[in-house]
């Protein structure tokens, strides 16, 4: 892909300098052949990616390897607060890119952060998603809320909010109009992999977070039966899924299907707190 024309500018020793060369990218992996090659593609005006891998055992390592910017660091999983943590370590510029690694940069968003100053008063950057269903973009983009992704290193740091994480960022934040594309390719039963531990964290999440700080989502699925049925109607009438042919059946499945684990994980939880 060819990188996008980007405003330049000369430091003190009047060499000239991308503000991209600014932004390092940082991805985490295990076990992302499915995907990673197509968000590194997307990369190529990176002068150096950071990846933290969790010890792949699929052809993940291979591929990384076959990219010359690339910086693979390999640390045992233990949360995705702290995994990501030491990702922002490793980074040596004063912005960061985080990506997950079905993330995939588009020419716009590239072009769009081509013009950001590195200076400004302006310290994280929000942008938006299109997600897609084995490669093809739906019309629905409400699913997945905007993402804080660009931000200076200086001012963040993450921390564990259930199955996943939060950017803490200290300063003023904005909005981009640029797109990435959520397309994740990885087989079912990876996705039911991930389900199964993710679910046990986000049940604990929910049971031991007082009802009144949790969120109208979680309140909820603290009800159990309720959310994968109001999951499947919101999703396919609500929001449109039904629209998207067999696009839209595939992704509702999935979204009912991890609500049912999740509320299954729920009732065993408080099934065994009892006993």
């Amino acid at each position: 892909m060819a990188t996008p024309s980007t405003e330049n500018w000369s430091n003190s020793d009047g060499k000239t300098i991308s503000r991209l060369e600014h932004i390092t990218p940082l991805i985490l992996t295990y076990n992302e052949e499915a995907n990673i090659r197509r968000t590194l593609e997307h990369l190529t005006w990176a002068k150096t990616i950071i990846v933290i891998d969790s010890y792949s055992t699929d052809k993940t390592l291979e591929i990384l390897d076959g990219y010359s910017q690339v910086q693979v660091f390999k640390r045992k999983f233990d949360t995705h607060g702290q995994q990501w943590n030491y990702g922002l370590e490793q980074v040596k510029s004063p912005w960061v890119l985080s990506l997950d690694a079905d993330y995939i940069v588009t020419d716009d968003l590239i072009s769009e952060m081509a013009t950001l100053p590195v200076d400004g008063q302006i310290d994280g950057y929000f942008v938006r998603f299109n997600y897609c269903v084995f490669g093809k973009p739906v019309r629905n983009t409400r699913i997945l809320p905007p993402r804080q992704v660009l931000f200076k290193k200086s001012k963040a740091i993450y921390i564990d909010d259930g199955h996943t994480q939060v950017l803490q960022l200290t300063g003023k934040s904005d909005m981009l109009s640029g797109y990435l594309y959520h397309d994740d390719r990885k087989p079912f039963s990876r996705w039911l992999w991930s389900q199964e531990r993710y679910t046990v964290l986000e049940a604990k999440k929910i049971l031991e977070t007082p009802i009144s700080e949790l969120d109208w989502v979680d309140r909820i699925r603290r009800q159990k039966t309720l959310a994968p049925g109001m999951v499947f109607l919101y999703c396919l009438f609500i929001e449109g899924w039904i629209f998207d042919g067999w696009y839209g059946w595939y992704y509702v499945f999935h979204r009912v299907l991890a609500e049912t684990i999740l509320a299954i994980r729920i009732i065993e939880a408080e099934k065994l707190k009892r006993h």
